[in-house]
């Protein structure tokens, strides 16, 4: 979204604006009009080869985005199977379009390997398409299984948002703020309960410094800290969002809804938490501190992924129920997921 404020120019300033206005914005020039017909577009810049059809065969779709389509693919030579995002560079409209297909290769490959984050394993680059070429998750999305149970138990909500907090713990410490953490964003790697959960989505990450602010308006709804609308923020969105995802696992209902995003918006501007509905009343206290520690308004104060990871800071004095699990007393007590 654009800058909506207009300031008055003065005459000299006016004199500069004109000499430029016939300079196109690269951030809004559509590619594929103003290019010549002999140029061509050129997206990543180290990819692995031009021909994917060399190494991998693409089978069925595995499912779809607004840029690309994700593909069943096989090594030739081994039989192994991945997964490839083809992204059509005719949906490549803009210089921005462009930069953020290069910047999730970038952060891939810049993310030392995870087991709760998907892999990268190559890249290709035709005259028409990026293919970007990744472990296989073969066991859905977190969404569908929180759909299919409702609600999770805590237990079993603690060892989710484990692996979540972890994954952001590890892109913090690395520069990376992902932006659009939600259940959609995490698969897991088979159809077993026991399957290992992995990040999947890079495509609205970005690289920070200590102490950089954001302003573009990037993400999903519902999972958009308040400082997001506000366009002034910084990683700590990122716990915000796993905040979201540990209310909807233990209530089976997103925190702040409406009918509208503007409603959306403004609930989540206004932050607060409803803990009455079933099955808050049965939820731990633990769980639902933890919640509200971790969609606390002020990022300032909101905990970070290493806080949540240790949380409660005592364990020795937490007071303990035939349902409470915090995060702290799964990782110690319980490292098998239920």
């Amino acid at each position: 979204m654009g800058n909506c404020c207009v300031v008055p120019v003065g005459s000299s300033e006016k004199r500069k604006k004109e000499k430029k206005k016939n300079k196109p914005n690269p951030f809004s020039i559509d590619y594929h009009a103003n290019h010549r017909s002999g140029d061509k577009l050129v997206v990543l810049k180290d990819p692995t080869g031009r021909d994917i059809n060399q190494s991998y065969d693409l089978g069925r779709e595995l499912g779809r985005g607004e840029f690309g389509i994700t593909y069943l693919c096989t090594d030739v030579d081994t039989g192994e199977k991945f997964a490839c995002k083809s992204i059509s560079k005719k949906k490549l409209r803009t210089a921005v379009d462009i930069e953020d297909v290069r910047r999730e290769v970038e952060i891939m490959r810049h993310l030392p390997k995870h087991p709760n984050i998907v892999s990268l394993k190559d890249t290709y680059e035709d005259d028409n398409a990026v293919h970007i070429v990744m472990e296989l998750c073969e066991g859905g999305e977190l969404f569908d299984r929180i759909v299919a149970r409702g609600h999770y138990t805590e237990r079993a909500a603690a060892a989710v948002m484990r692996t979540i907090v972890e994954v952001v713990q590890m892109c913090h410490r690395h520069g990376v703020m992902h932006r659009d953490l939600k259940p959609e964003n995490f698969l897991f790697g088979n159809k077993k309960e026991t399957a290992p959960l992995k990040a999947i989505d890079f495509g609205l990450s970005v690289f920070f410094k200590p102490g950089q602010r954001f302003t573009e308006i990037v993400g999903s709804p519902y999972y958009m800290a308040p400082e997001v609308l506000k366009r002034n923020y910084g990683p700590e969105v990122d716990v915000w969002s796993a905040g979201v995802i540990l209310y909807i696992l233990l209530c089976g209902v997103p925190p702040f809804w409406a009918e509208t995003e503007q409603g959306v918006a403004q609930a989540i501007i206004r932050s607060v938490i409803d803990f009455k509905r079933d099955p808050w009343p049965k939820v731990s206290d633990n769980a639902k501190d933890l919640v509200k520690k971790m969609l606390d308004p002020d990022p300032k104060s909101r905990l970070t992924a290493q806080e949540v990871l240790v949380f409660p800071k005592n364990p020795k004095k937490r007071k303990r129920s035939k349902v409470g699990y915090s995060l702290q007393h799964f990782i110690i007590e319980s490292p098998g997921y239920r």
